[in-house]
């Protein structure tokens, strides 16, 4: 297929690029490269895919120098005529939107940053794909946007109408924005949960990759709400996988739709949400100490209370993109941490 992959340069995005390309498919990548975090750490990862230089310009298609089937152009979602010409001119067969403004906490800090890449440049994505005939469009939302349930495991079809954060928010609109326009235009659209992901070339914002930072450093962690939390940590392999094999689904309505009890993860429309987690909640300092014992040393630990925009706990059902996909994310919280510990290390000549 002709993929284009919003992102590109992100954590998930530039491995959901990889994948795509090793089975063949013809991939556009885009991302704006902002300064949230270091974007050494966002070239790094577009140079694994060919695309060399440490300031790359705008608007300028660039091929790759190891994957005939990979062009990269840096232009951000938000810039509507940009958006409107790569449509046009790029036949897309699906489209998988990762690009967004990431972090819980950042949002409470810029808000305004949230409401322009994650809002607008979303509605420049559904028009793109409105526009020219996109066979599926499949776009990244959270585990964020379960908010104050405390019904576990998370699952797709209960609501989701109480988010704690602004970016959580801009996520459940992104569903909302994906269902108007699968109904209105009939646009089969696929929104995936994401449940803490972690891997190699993770985020510097995330929690693996400061503790790891600190420990190394001999530096003290901060561990919110006294420690007194649980995530269902997934492994980057996982997340991808299923990305990549559920854009080979394309949903359609559901049959046997009940307007009476609707169901929140289907309608009548073409259009699906699924969960993308291990399944396998994990207690902050189980998590903690299972970093220290790949890395071979204990944490300084600096005690903190709960922050605004958190949640209690994460905790994914993904038995709905089992039975559509074949797939469940599998891979133990030790062997990915091992991984991830093995290439931090190594990228920062840690020894």
């Amino acid at each position: 297929m002709n993929i284009l992959v919003t992102g590109a340069a992100g954590f998930i995005g530039s491995a959901v690029c990889q994948k795509l390309l090793d089975r063949g498919d013809k991939v556009v990548g885009l991302d704006n490269i902002n300064d949230y975090y270091d974007p050494r750490l966002k070239y790094g990862r577009l140079a694994l895919l060919g695309i060399e230089g440490d300031e790359l310009p705008w608007y300028k298609f660039i091929k790759s120098s190891v994957h005939d089937g990979f062009t990269f152009v840096r232009m951000a979602l938000e810039d509507r005529q940009a958006m409107q010409m790569l449509f046009a001119n790029g036949a897309f067969d699906a489209v998988i939107n990762l690009a967004a403004q990431a972090g819980v906490r950042y949002s409470i800090e810029n808000p305004q940053a949230y409401i322009e890449s994650n809002i607008d440049g979303f509605i420049n994505v559904l028009e793109g794909c409105r526009h020219n005939k996109v066979g599926h469009l499949v776009y990244a939302s959270s585990s964020s946007v379960y908010g104050l349930n405390g019904k576990v495991p998370f699952s797709e079809h209960d609501g989701i109408a109480h988010p704690v954060s602004l970016y959580a928010a801009t996520k459940k609109s992104n569903e909302l924005m994906a269902h108007a326009y699968s109904k209105l235009y009939g646009i089969p659209s696929t929104g995936l949960r994401f449940f803490t992901v972690y891997g190699p070339w993770g985020r510097p914002d995330m929690s693996p990759f400061l503790f790891m930072d600190a420990i190394l450093h001999d530096r003290p962690i901060k561990v919110f709400n006294n420690g007194d939390m649980l995530r269902d940590f997934t492994f980057i392999d996982d997340i991808v996988e299923g990305v990549v094999r559920i854009t080979d689904v394309t949903p359609c309505g559901n049959a046997h739709w009940d307007e009476t009890a609707p169901d929140p993860a289907t309608s009548p429309a073409p259009y699906r949400v699924y969960n993308i987690g291990n399944q396998r909640p994990t207690r902050l300092m189980d998590y903690i100490a299972c970093i220290e014992k790949a890395i071979g040393r204990p944490a300084q630990k600096e005690f903190l209370p709960m922050q605004p925009g958190d949640v209690y706990q994460t905790y994914a059902d993904s038995s709905a993109l089992a039975e559509a996909t074949g797939f469940t994310p599998c891979t133990p919280l030790e062997d990915g941490i091992k991984r991830t510990v093995e290439w931090f290390k190594s990228y920062y000549n840690l020894g």
